[in-house]
């Protein structure tokens, strides 16, 4: 097997010259590059092939003195549960291992750097942050929208900000890249590491984001719901729609987590309504010799079947057609035609799920993010994310986790496995063309 070209290189902003206290015995300089194996369901940028990539974890040397580092924590974006978890995971490594004297929490997202928009930081302790993995959210607050790559470096010029920890999804991954490049353009010294966020699992290169396991435990809790309701019923169909904009990870994983739905709709599938191979009939035949049915589609399913707005939202995002109305509508309108009484319940949980505190497996996910960010960060590591590939942490570019959103192979294992557990397969669009 080969190994591919990749740049997979992550900027160090200068020598390591100050030997770590930390009393370990193993090191990341031991094993300092990870040869993993990605295929086309990691990142459409590494379609096989061995990829190496740096080691996660304490370096024997450090670039910053760790203690006159200065650090501060942003987080952007949409709430995804273990947000919390994440910076008490930072602020605990700052203080505890590496004796930072301060860590700062930049309110609000990206708005926190701009002084016009009047949002103070707060100096984060393991005091005030030692309970904070309990609650769902963000204690810092979040925005959407860019701001100016000018005034955010500015603030951290002004603050003698030596290292910043940005948590966010996509967008928030990009504006860190430009930060990054605005404080190369001045030829400063501060370290910028992200943490990715997001709650589709749509980053590049990030098999699972934190946040991902919760969101499917808490969307299997709506599905049940709705199996309730629709087997209670005389023909009665449960639909429920989940997040996803643009990837059907919760719903493929949800899905194939319960057993219970009959179709999954997911942005990678475009299918049709009507005809031979459509959804409208093959439902009907589901009704027919079950007496109910279970939908479960993300949010971005469907857009194909609606008119398409060029509006978007604050963060730049094409703002969606409501494919639970187009559902409901056009099964309402078809059952009616064909004098079938149809009982039809919908649930949206999507701010429930993204709102809750974290499951244990992302509690402790979320923690060895933080932990990682922090080590990288004091041995002058910059323009980097941490992941968890295969097991393994490591260190991956922003430039590459940016190129693109990650999105569900259709000609994957997990796609099959979904068609199997719902008989879907017929449906046109669901199976991959050649």
């Amino acid at each position: 097997m080969s190994t591919t070209t990749l740049d997979t290189s992550i900027s160090i902003l200068g020598p390591q010259k100050i030997p770590s206290h930390l009393p370990y015995r193993t090191w990341a300089d031991d094993n300092p590059i990870i040869p993993l194996y990605l295929d086309a369901e990691v990142s459409e940028d590494a379609p096989g092939g061995i990829v190496e990539l740096e080691a996660a974890g304490p370096r024997r040397n450090l670039y910053f003195d760790p203690t006159r580092a200065k650090c501060a924590i942003v987080t952007c974006g949409g709430l995804c549960p273990g947000i919390n978890d994440v910076i008490r995971a930072i602020v605990m490594e700052a203080f505890h291992a590496y004796r930072v004297p301060a860590v700062m929490g930049i309110r609000y997202g990206l708005e926190g750097f701009i002084q016009r928009c009047g949002h103070l930081p707060v100096e984060l302790t393991p005091s005030n942050v030692s309970d904070i993995h309990r609650f769902g959210g963000t204690i810092l607050g979040s925005s959407r929208g860019p701001q100016s790559a000018e005034e955010i470096v500015d603030s951290l010029e002004r603050s003698n900000i030596s290292v910043l920890f940005v948590i966010g999804g996509d967008g928030s991954m990009k504006a860190a890249l430009s930060i990054n490049q605005e404080i190369r353009n001045r030829g400063l010294r501060i370290s910028v590491i992200g943490i990715p966020k997001t709650i589709d699992n749509d980053i590049n290169f990030i098999p699972q984001s934190f946040g991902f396991d919760t969101a499917v435990c808490k969307a299997t809790e709506a599905i049940e719901c709705a199996h309730t309701e629709a087997s209670g019923m005389p023909n009665g169909i449960g639909l429920v729609k989940l997040m996803g904009r643009e990837s059907g990870f919760i719903a493929a994983q949800a899905t194939l987590a319960l057993k219970q739905v009959n179709f999954t709709l997911v942005p990678e599938a475009p299918f049709e309504l009507e005809g031979e191979t459509g959804l409208l009939p093959a439902l009907e035949r589901r009704l027919k010799e079950r007496g109910h049915a279970v939908i479960v589609a993300a949010e971005g399913a469907g857009q194909h079947l609606m008119d398409r707005s060029d509006a978007t939202d604050a963060s730049g995002n094409r703002v969606l057609g409501d494919v639970a109305s187009l559902l409901r509508r056009s099964i309402n309108s078809y059952m009616k035609q064909r004098g079938i009484a149809c009982n039809l319940k919908y649930i949206d949980p999507s701010y429930i799920i993204r709102s809750v505190p974290a499951t244990s497996t992302d509690k402790v996910y979320c923690g060895f993010l933080g932990q990682h960010a922090v080590h990288a960060a004091m041995a002058g590591r910059t323009d980097m994310v941490v992941g968890k590939i295969q097991e393994r942490f490591v260190h991956l570019p922003l430039e590459l986790v940016t190129r693109r959103r990650r999105k569900l192979d259709v000609h994957s294992e997990l796609w099959r496995a979904v068609l199997e557990s719902t008989g879907q397969g017929m449906v046109y669009g669901m199976l991959p063309q050649e």
